[in-house]
């Protein structure tokens, strides 16, 4: 089975089996994914296409604006008529889009499909947060998402690895085909295992104006604005890391390709294991809590960098180590963090997961190039890191009442009883057959 249904008399909420965890895992990888598997095939992208690096690097860019723009457009759309519908045609599209990517003829066609290909599978990730919400509340839904990303981050770890054997066999556009295969697979296994989560009287009936408008209702709401900023500071770290470690690791330490692909995977597997530690964490504190010490300690961690670099401490050891902590600190705060914001919006959870995801791919790709601005060298990452580190901080403790009397009740509130709307999800998975 799925899951097992709620016991007469017991707490509404229910235990998800593993492979509808896998089932959101895969959907909410799905947008990483699509960026990842293609990530080794630019050079050859450039060469074949005869454009500039620059140029080739903006079908990565351009995934990433599709993708802000596309969870925008989803989330009120998911809010209005259910989760399956526009995920059905989100993947569906994708899987058009992916197809038309493997024959562009030129780089501006390219980029524009990928542009595309970012909006409609955006679907994705959008619909499996907003799932979640429908479902859960407070540790219940931290829980789950951290068992998410142990899919997403071993998604992640695979991703350029396969993708670079795949062009490495039949050439880059077959990149694309394996993505609309993958797409194709995700659009079976929603329509047969994947139940409607939101009910007909709970969508949004005002029109898709009156669905947009929601957006007004979250910016002007600033505990959930403060709450879904630090997801995307906690995505600017790991971006950060991501275009400034090959340079740092390869150029300024030495190392060989082979030997960085090993320290990328090392700190990605730590990114992993500790969102695991917060799904055990979680049992035994709320979101609101573990924030509260984890924010602070990422800080802290993140100042030690400039000192094993200046100092020299360890050597690329010492770095590796440092950054390894640093990035796995992630784990224990991005699902709290969104869990809390999400908490006083079941209604629309659609829209605040859609706003939530738009601001982690906004701050991250504004921040990041940073990076390069002031030096692409290891002093230049580790600045830019504590820059969000500490913007981090200041926002949970200026614009949330984290840290005052009572403030842990205030932000935590939703999570202290399953609301009803959560058992009647659990109840519709339990009706589906055993597979």
């Amino acid at each position: 089975m799925l899951s097992t249904p709620p016991r007469a008399g017991a707490r509404p909420g229910y235990r998800p089996g593993f492979k509808y965890v896998l089932m959101l895992g895969a959907l909410a990888a799905l947008p990483a994914v699509t960026t990842d598997m293609y990530l080794p095939s630019l050079p050859t992208v450039a060469s074949e296409l005869n454009t500039s690096q620059a140029a080739a690097q903006f079908t990565m860019s351009g995934t990433l604006i599709g993708a802000a723009v596309g969870q925008l457009v989803i989330g009120p759309f998911s809010d209005r008529f259910g989760r399956r519908l526009p995920l059905l045609i989100g993947i569906s599209l994708h899987v058009i889009v992916s197809l038309l990517c493997a024959v562009a003829p030129d780089i501006g066609t390219l980029i524009g499909l990928r542009i595309l290909q970012g909006f409609f599978n955006a679907a994705a990730g959008v619909v499996a947060i907003a799932v979640i919400r429908d479902r859960f509340v407070g540790s219940d839904a931290a829980r789950l998402l951290s068992r998410l990303m142990l899919v997403i981050g071993l998604a992640l770890l695979l991703a350029p690895t396969i993708g670079q054997a795949v062009a490495g066999i039949w050439q880059w556009r077959a990149v694309f085909v394996a993505l609309a295969l993958i797409g194709l697979v995700l659009v079976v296994i929603v329509w047969r295992f994947m139940p409607e989560t939101l009910p007909a009287d709970r969508r949004h009936r005002s029109g898709g104006a009156g669905a947009f408008r929601g957006y007004g209702v979250l910016l002007r709401d600033r505990h959930f604005l403060a709450l879904a900023f630090i997801p995307g500071l906690g995505m600017a770290v790991i971006m950060s890391y991501v275009v400034g470690s090959p340079f740092v690791f390869q150029d300024e330490y030495g190392l060989t390709p082979g030997q960085y692909a090993l320290v990328f995977a090392i700190n990605g597997a730590g990114m992993v294991l500790s969102a695991q530690a917060n799904a055990a964490l979680v049992h035994r504190s709320s979101p609101t809590r573990i924030m509260r010490v984890t924010v602070p300690v990422l800080l802290g961690l993140s100042l030690l960098l400039p000192v094993l670099i200046v100092t020299g401490l360890g050597g690329v050891f010492g770095l590796a180590a440092g950054l390894w902590l640093v990035l796995g600190m992630h784990g224990l705060i991005a699902a709290n963090a969104t869990v809390s914001a999400l908490g006083n919006y079941g209604h629309m959870a659609g829209s605040a997961a859609a706003l939530i995801g738009a601001l982690q791919v906004g701050v991250a790709g504004v921040v990041s190039p940073l990076v390069g601005v002031f030096g692409g060298g290891a002093l230049a990452m580790s600045g830019v890191i504590i820059g969000c580190c500490l913007a981090m901080m200041l926002i949970l403790a200026v614009a949330t009442p984290a840290y005052r009397r009572g403030g842990v009740a205030k932000l935590d509130g939703p999570a202290a009883s399953q609301e009803p709307e959560a058992a009647a999800g659990a109840a519709a998975e339990a009706e589906l057959p055993e597979r």
